[in-house]
C-alpha cells in the first residue's frame, strides 16, 4: 500500500464492492483486497461458500422493492438513481418474489465479480490485510475503506481494536426490540427514571424511560409465554461465542428462575404509576434509542425468540398492545464498531481520518444498507482524493437518514446495527407541502399516508441534492482552474 492517489478497500462484500465501483466510476484507481480466493491455502470464513465478491451468505432477498410505502424500497430507488452496481446486478438477476427484490445468488455474485474484474480502474488483490494502514511520518497519506463485515479476520480486528480501543469493537450483536414511540399506549405507560434521577445529559429531567407496569398475574403469564416461545439456534460458526452478562437473553434469565427478571431489567423499584395507586409487580422499561426521539428500545430484552413470535409476545406487555416495531430482538455473532462515537459525519475514523468504515462493520444491518453506506463511502473517498467537495445527502432521504444514524443520530451508549426504517427520518407534519390537501384535515398523519409523504419528500430532497451536487462540482472545478 504505497500509492497516495489510490483508494485501498479492504473487504469484497456488498459494501466493499459498491464502494470500489463508485470510486472507480469517479476516475479513482482502486485496489480491492479480498482474502478469499481459489488457492487451497487461502484464508476462509466459516460462512462463505465461494470466493466470488458480494456473496450472499444468508438470504437471497433484498427485501421490499416498494419505493412509495417502504423505507428499504425507497433506499433501493435512491441507490438506483446513483448508479448502484449492487442494485443494477440485483435487477439483472431478479427472481419472482412478489413485492420484494430477490436474486439468483450465484449469478448475482458472479456478475458483480465480473464487473469489478473488468473495470480498468480496479485491481483485485486476493490477500489478507492484517492491519490498518497508518500514516507514515513524512510519507504519503493512504486512503482506505474498511468494509470487512461481520466476519472480519482476527488479526485485522485486533488492529482495529488497538486503534479504536477494545471497548468500542463488538463481537456479538445483542439486540433488544426497538419500538416506534408513537405506537406506545401512554394511557397505561408513563415517563419516569427510577427514583426520578436525571442523567448527565443536558435534556434529562428525571423522566428518561417509558415504563410499562405488570401485575403479578400479567408478569407470570408473560414469563411463561417467553419460556414457551420457540427460539432460534446459533449457526455453527457462532456456537463458540459464549454469552456474557451484558447480552444475556431475557429468556435465559427467566430460565434461571421465574422471579429472576424481576430482580433484573424488570424490577419495579423507584417508580410510581400515575395511572394507578397499586404498586406494579414488575415493570418493563424502554429507553430512547435515537437523537430524534422516535425510537425506544426495550431495556434488557435481547432475545433469541423467533421473529414470528416476538410481536405477539411483546404485545402482551401493558402499554405495548399496539406497538409497532422498527427492529425485533436478536443475538448473533457480529463484528462492528461504535460508529456514532468513532466516526465523523463522512465515515472517517476520528483517530485515523485517512480511513473510512462502511457496511456492517460500520453499524449497518442488511444487504442493501451495507451497500448503501459503501456507495457513500466510495464517493466520499473519491472526492477527497480528487480534491473535490462532497455534499452529504439530506437527512430526509433514506441514504441521509441511514448515514446520520450511524455517524451520530444513534445513542452511542446503546448503539446496535440498524436496518433502514422510517423512525430514522426527521418527522413530517400535516402542514408539510408533501402531504395532500385532503389529508390536512386529519388530527394526525399516520400509517400509509405518513409513509407515502415521507417517500415523496425523500424523492424531492434527493433530486435537489443531486442537482446541487452537480452544480457544486462544476463551480468548484471552475474555481480550481482559475
Amino acid at each position: 500500500m504505497s500509492e497516495p492517489k489510490t483508494l485501498h478497500i479492504i473487504g469484497g462484500g456488498l459494501a466493499g464492492s459498491e464502494a470500489a465501483w463508485q470510486a472507480a466510476q469517479s476516475g479513482v484507481q482502486v485496489i480491492l483486497y479480498e482474502m478469499r480466493s481459489s488457492k487451497p491455502d487461502a484464508p476462509k470464513t466459516p460462512a462463505h461458500k465461494t470466493h466470488d465478491l458480494a456473496e450472499l451468505v444468508c438470504s437471497n432477498s433484498f427485501r421490499s422493492d416498494d419505493a412509495e410505502n417502504n423505507a428499504v424500497g425507497l433506499l433501493h430507488a435512491e441507490m438506483r438513481s446513483l448508479s448502484s452496481l449492487i442494485l443494477a446486478m440485483g435487477d439483472q438477476h431478479a427472481l419472482p418474489a412478489g413485492g420484494a427484490l430477490a436474486v439468483d445468488r450465484e449469478h448475482f455474485s458472479a456478475s458483480v465479480t465480473s464487473k469489478l474484474n473488468d473495470h480498468p480502474n480496479i485491481t483485485i488483490k486476493r490477500e489478507e490485510v492484517k492491519e490498518l494502514p497508518t500514516p507514515q511520518e513524512n510519507g504519503p497519506r493512504e486512503h482506505g475503506i474498511v468494509a470487512t463485515g461481520p466476519l472480519t479476520s482476527e488479526l485485522l480486528a485486533t488492529s482495529i481494536a488497538d486503534i479504536t480501543g477494545e471497548a468500542e469493537l463488538a463481537f456479538f450483536d445483542a439486540i433488544a426490540p426497538i419500538v416506534y414511540k408513537d405506537s406506545i399506549n401512554m394511557d397505561k405507560a408513563w415517563m419516569q427514571s427510577r427514583y426520578d434521577k436525571a442523567s448527565h445529559h443536558p435534556d434529562s429531567v428525571g423522566k428518561d424511560y417509558i415504563n410499562c407496569p405488570l401485575s403479578e398475574s400479567e408478569y407470570k403469564n408473560f414469563i411463561q409465554a417467553l419460556l414457551d416461545a420457540p427460539k432460534t439456534e446459533f449457526k455453527d460458526w457462532e456456537k463458540d461465542t459464549p454469552y456474557f452478562d451484558g447480552c444475556m437473553p431475557i429468556e435465559e434469565m427467566a430460565a434461571r428462575g421465574v422471579e429472576t427478571p424481576r430482580f433484573g431489567p424488570m424490577k419495579p423499584v423507584g417508580l410510581t404509576n400515575p395511572h394507578c395507586d397499586e404498586k406494579p409487580y414488575a415493570v418493563v422499561q424502554l429507553r430512547q434509542d435515537n437523537a430524534l426521539g422516535t425510537l425506544y428500545n426495550i431495556v434488557g430484552f435481547q432475545t433469541k425468540t423467533k421473529y414470528a413470535h416476538q410481536v405477539e409476545l411483546f404485545r402482551q406487555i401493558p402499554g405495548l398492545e399496539t406497538a409497532e416495531f422498527a427492529k425485533l430482538g436478536g443475538l448473533h455473532r457480529n463484528t462492528f464498531i461504535n460508529a456514532p462515537k468513532l466516526l465523523d459525519p463522512r465515515l472517517r475514523l476520528k483517530a485515523l481520518p485517512n480511513i473510512r468504515f462502511a457496511g456492517q462493520i460500520a453499524g449497518c444491518e442488511g444487504y442493501v444498507e451495507s451497500a448503501a453506506i459503501g456507495l457513500l463511502a466510495g464517493r466520499m473517498a473519491a472526492a477527497e482524493i480528487q480534491g473535490d467537495q462532497f455534499e452529504l445527502p439530506p437527512p430526509e432521504t433514506a441514504l441521509g437518514a441511514l448515514l446520520n444514524h450511524i455517524t451520530g443520530g444513534s445513542i452511542a451508549d446503546s448503539f446496535q446495527p440498524m436496518n433502514i426504517n422510517f423512525g430514522l427520518f426527521p418527522d413530517i407534519t400535516l402542514q408539510s407541502p408533501y402531504v395532500p390537501e385532503e389529508l390536512k384535515r386529519k388530527r394526525k398523519l399516520k400509517g400509509r399516508d405518513r409513509k407515502q409523504a415521507l417517500c415523496r419528500r425523500a424523492f424531492d430532497k434527493l433530486s435537489q441534492w443531486q442537482n446541487q451536487t452537480e452544480q457544486s462540482k462544476t463551480d468548484y472545478s471552475k474555481n480550481k482552474a482559475a
